[in-house]
């Protein structure tokens, strides 16, 4: 009786594990309609900055399983919503510096995001790197576009000197 029952346990802990995955990758799909079907771009923004690390390390887990070109794809697809992201809440008419929120929390996760892109452009063979690194550049450069939306330069303001 004793073995049956640990027979029972090693079953469920199996079972667990193999579910796992499919949880993680179902619990991605969803925030990922939710992203998509959201309007607000506030909310949009909010939406998008828990989506990157998952979206990275699914990028990570193809990689590791020889997926080279879908991996590339996840990762232009995050770039893509960050892109459409950053160029809603330019349009929405929300002032950054006034009313920071979902401009702050996206340029926050992005630039969490680009660390763990950036960790995994180094795991690349050499002649791989290239296209993972025109995808980095241009979240960089949205990152930047947000930093400039949340602290823009006021036109009678110029940089502070420096006495030598």
């Amino acid at each position: 009786m004793h073995a049956m029952m640990k027979l029972r346990i090693a079953a469920a802990i199996a079972a667990l594990a193999l579910a796992a995955p499919l949880a993680a990758q179902d619990r991605l799909a969803v925030a990922l309609a939710q992203f998509q079907h959201e309007t607000d771009p506030v909310r949009k923004a909010r939406d998008l900055s828990k989506l990157g690390n998952d979206q990275v390390e699914e990028a990570k887990k193809q990689l590791n399983s020889g997926e080279d070109v879908a991996s590339l794809h996840t990762l232009e697809q995050y770039r893509d919503e960050v892109q459409e992201t950053v160029a809603g809440l330019e349009t929405g008419g929300v002032d950054a510096e006034k009313k920071p929120a979902g401009f702050k929390e996206l340029q926050i996760s992005l630039r969490e995001t680009i660390r763990r892109v950036d960790d995994l452009i180094l795991t690349l063979p050499v002649d791989k790197r290239p296209f993972f690194r025109d995808v980095r550049a241009d979240l960089a450069k949205a990152q930047y576009e947000l930093i400039d939306s949340l602290f823009p330069r006021k036109p009678n303001q110029s940089p502070k000197k420096t006495n030598p």
